[in-house]
């Protein structure tokens, strides 16, 4: 399948995080390395840039208003009259933020990876609106696509080198009993942003792949949507009926990219997905 749309036509370096806000209807996206935080609403064609003062792993809607940032430094929170402040901060050298998801309880699950992507270098955490973090999976490589099953009962985790995509018993606070759900093959790419859909299927942009691609819930492969650019990040479901399959790319370390790598695209109809909660902080 490669009905793909171009929402935003763009260089992102690095786009990663598509996020859909149903509170304002837009898409959230950033460019991690370009230190951008984009919003685009598929309503009127409306975007909007903002610069972060440093590189930026993701960003996640807030309950009543603003966003939560996934910083090199530690969280940050933006309000909704764009004043910001640091939430936690653990600043690490040669360490950054990588992408990060909203449990089902509000707390936000971020990742981080060294730049020289040293094996064991990053980290998983589970951070409160409070402000309390714990670190969750203390020696990861590339912290990447994180979410749950459509009842919370699951949680399904990438850590790109691995090649895997693994899933763990959630129970609502711990990810617990870490097991493969499915392995990429050697020349697929390598696993990098997930979603989850309402049928509790999984979806994970391949890097170097050209592809997303969806799993079944015994980690069964039965669709792939193939893209124009090598190098797809992550993907989510947004649109006011969260059928719409977003997908950022990246142009990073490419010699000759693909015209649309680093635009945002759109697969109208893909599926369904489920709504994800705010970060309650």
């Amino acid at each position: 399948m490669t009905a793909y749309e171009v929402a935003v036509r763009a260089e992102a370096t690095l786009g990663e995080g598509p996020t859909w806000d149903p509170a304002t209807g837009r898409l959230l996206w950033i460019d991690i390395l370009g230190m951008r935080i984009h919003s685009y609403d598929p309503a009127s064609g409306r975007r909007t840039v903002r610069t972060t003062e440093q590189h930026i792993g993701a960003v996640k809607p807030r309950a009543g208003g603003g966003l939560v940032l996934n910083l090199r430094d530690g969280i940050g929170l933006l309000d909704p009259d764009g004043t910001f402040r640091w939430l936690h901060r653990e600043p690490v050298p040669g360490r950054r933020a990588n992408d990060a998801a909203v449990a089902p309880d509000g707390a936000l699950w971020a990742g981080t990876m060294r730049y020289d992507e040293t094996t064991g270098g990053g980290t998983l955490s589970r951070i409160t609106g409070a402000g309390e973090a714990r670190t969750v999976l203390p020696s990861v490589t590339v912290s990447n696509g994180t979410g749950w099953s459509p009842d919370g009962r699951l949680m399904y985790y990438v850590d790109t080198p691995t090649r895997r995509i693994d899933v763990f018993d959630f129970d609502g606070e711990q990810a617990l009993n870490r097991r493969p759900l499915a392995e990429i093959e050697e020349g697929a790419g390598f696993p990098d942003g997930l979603t989850v859909d309402a049928d509790g299927c999984v979806w994970v942009a391949l890097w170097d792949g050209a592809a997303v691609r969806r799993y079944t819930p015994g980690g069964a492969l039965d669709r792939v949507l193939t893209v124009p650019a090598a190098r797809p990040t992550a993907c989510a479901f947004g649109g006011t009926d969260l059928t719409d399959l977003y997908i950022t790319t990246a142009r990073t370390g490419l010699n000759q990219p693909h015209p649309l790598s680093g635009s945002l695209l759109v697969l109208p109809t893909a599926g369904k997905g489920v709504p994800h909660p705010p970060f309650t902080g």
